[in-house]
């Protein structure tokens, strides 16, 4: 099995101009402060659902993911979302990354159909290794049917993982159910990130090589913490550390979580732009932000 990125993987947020652009010069500092010690991350997940990836164009998203590794990422570190509705933009974008160099793609389920069979989505995930045809790109599936509306069942993603051990070597599991998680870390030869840090000393003890966390962009330093414990064999210490670290993330569920991260980085940063998002998506109140900034400031000692 291809070696996986071991550690905390950000799904970055997307940084946007005043005319909704894409951010470029933001987004590449960004990237590069959360591979630094103080970010915490291993590697990125650009264009995911926390990169408000859905409302960015296949051409905004090469074009950026191009700044990036011109900038100096290294694009080993770098895992994009690629999934779109049809399998021809999504493959356009898997040639894309993989002409770059990067580590591998986080592919979605087709989701705009819903109850799909799990026959029909294999035919889907088919056709795009098809598209792309070739033998290096290494795909990770995406689980998030609370966002997408369309779920990977485990029997499906097995299946896959038989028939395609080449290409289609992880999954990020987004649905928020330890069952779930727990069932495909069972598969041989499969990596699986959870996506989130809230079970991540459980999974990393079933052999997950990290997770993928949205609160990476703003909490990346503490998780890796965990996982480096985690790594070390140091359950007890881990234990207590996770502790703080999964109120941190229960503190987000009670915001929305990309519109409050980016009012904190705007803040953080003295960066106006951070607050932008790309309708239908709006930024939180302004007495929202400043309850969580205060709390994130004297509960969990988090100011940027």
């Amino acid at each position: 099995m291809p070696q996986a990125i071991n550690g905390l993987i950000a799904p970055v947020l997307t940084p946007f101009n005043d005319d909704l652009s894409v951010a470029e010069d933001v987004f590449i500092a960004h990237c590069q402060w959360l591979l630094t010690s103080d970010g915490g991350c291993a590697g990125l997940a650009p264009f995911g659902t926390t990169s408000e990836a859905l409302s960015i164009g296949v051409d905004e998203r090469k074009a950026a993911l191009e700044k990036l590794v011109a900038a100096g990422i290294d694009p080993a570190k770098l895992l994009p979302g690629v999934g779109l509705t049809n399998g021809y933009d999504t493959a356009e974008l898997i040639r894309h990354a993989s002409d770059l160099g990067c580590h591998g793609v986080m592919i979605l389920p087709a989701f705009y159909f819903k109850d799909v069979s799990d026959d029909g989505l294999y035919a889907y995930f088919a056709q795009v290794l098809g598209l792309v045809d070739d033998n290096k790109t290494k795909y990770y599936l995406y689980h998030i049917p609370q966002v997408a509306g369309v779920g990977l069942s485990v029997n499906l993603v097995k299946r896959l993982a038989k028939d395609f051990p080449a290409q289609i070597v992880g999954i990020k599991d987004s649905s928020g159910d330890w069952d779930n998680t727990a069932a495909l870390l069972d598969i041989k030869d499969f990596s699986v990130y959870p996506g989130s840090e809230m079970p991540l000393i459980e999974a990393m003890a079933k052999g997950a090589p990290g997770c993928i966390s949205a609160t990476a962009n703003i909490n990346g330093k503490a998780i890796a913490e965990v996982i480096g414990l985690c790594q070390a064999g140091d359950t007890s210490q881990a234990t207590e550390k996770h502790k703080k670290v999964k109120a941190v993330r229960e503190l987000f569920h009670d915001y929305a979580p990309i519109q409050a991260q980016k009012a904190m980085l705007a803040r953080w940063r003295g960066e106006a732009r951070w607050g932008n998002l790309r309708p239908p998506l709006m930024a939180i109140d302004e007495k929202k932000a400043d309850a969580l900034q205060a709390t994130l400031k004297n509960e969990f000692g988090i100011s940027g």
